[in-house]
């Protein structure tokens, strides 16, 4: 079983920056994909942004393309997300995922695909 603990969120104005952190614990060897969900208030999961444990490969949606940053600190399994020119909309409640096989292409809306989250951090943004 994989463990996930994010830290960092809190609230920033429009235009300022955030970053969160996520580390994985326990059965973590066998993750081939780290990155971040997030669900805005009356709204589902969305894909936000993942990245290979193996390779440099990224991806993010398209609504943070350019103002999000995911890295990672490999093999420590741990993950992070530095967000600049934060958006109102932007904020919502964000989840640490992991996954353990091959990536689909239409990950962003395929939240049942990664089977480990983490609790989750609230990101607020005021306008």
């Amino acid at each position: 079983q994989v463990q996930l603990m994010e830290s960092g969120g809190g609230s920033a104005q429009a235009g300022g920056s955030l970053r969160l952190s996520c580390e994985a614990s326990g059965h973590a060897d066998g993750i081939l994909w780290m990155g971040w969900f997030r669900q805005p208030p009356g709204k589902e999961r969305e894909g936000v942004a993942v990245t290979s444990t193996i390779n440099r490969n990224t991806y993010y949606s398209d609504s943070v393309k350019g103002r999000f940053t995911i890295s990672r600190d490999s093999p420590k399994k741990k993950v992070h997300l530095q967000m600049n020119s934060l958006e109102f909309e932007d904020s919502a409640m964000y989840f640490c995922v992991a996954r353990s096989d091959v990536l689909t292409m239409a990950w962003a809306s395929r939240p049942f695909d990664f089977a480990s989250w983490g609790q989750g951090t609230q990101v607020t943004v005021s306008s």
